[in-house]
């Protein structure tokens, strides 16, 4: 069995238009989603053996924080230049090269990329991956070559309270 978590980053600040994109910080509310977000997945169980990470400081910081939660080491969360603008293709090429030694992994990114793949590997039962949303899919196979939407196995997906502001 493979677990393949998908995680797009906390909600992040438009406060200082003359920050880039990359540089953009969480705001007030992605700082109280992710650590949300981060419980639930330890309320699961969640024990990733590598966490990999978009180089944007809106998804390392997501990532942090969600490692802490879970107890994976911070500083082994591995930051992935290639996370930063992949497509959903991209994702699941990283996906399916990782050491088939590993039996669950964590990927924190953005979005298009993100809800596409989600949507793909989900068979259309998830359509958008929100801020903070999480959406974890295990396959019934041995390698991670192997992964693809035809083995999955099950779907779980959670995003925090739309309600909160």
């Amino acid at each position: 069995m493979k677990i393949l978590t998908l995680i797009r980053h906390a909600k992040s600040s438009w406060d200082d238009s003359t920050v880039s994109d990359k540089e953009r910080p969480l705001n007030r509310r992605g700082m109280r989603d992710a650590p949300q977000m981060g419980q639930k997945l330890s309320n699961r169980n969640a024990k990733p053996e590598l966490v990999l990470s978009s180089p944007a400081i809106r998804a390392i910081t997501t990532a942090r924080i969600i490692a802490e939660q879970v107890k994976y080491p911070v500083n082994d969360i591995i930051v992935l230049e290639d996370l930063y603008e992949a497509a959903a293709s991209d994702l699941l090429k990283i996906a399916q090269g990782l050491d088939d030694s590993l039996s669950e992994v964590f990927i924190f990114g953005h979005n298009p990329a993100l809800s596409d793949l989600a949507t793909e590997l989900s068979n259309g039962e998830i359509n958008d991956m929100p801020t903070c949303g999480v959406a974890e899919f295990s396959f019934d196979v041995k390698k991670w070559s192997s992964v693809d939407k035809t083995r999955i196995k099950g779907v779980k997906f959670d995003k925090p309270k739309a309600d909160k502001k």
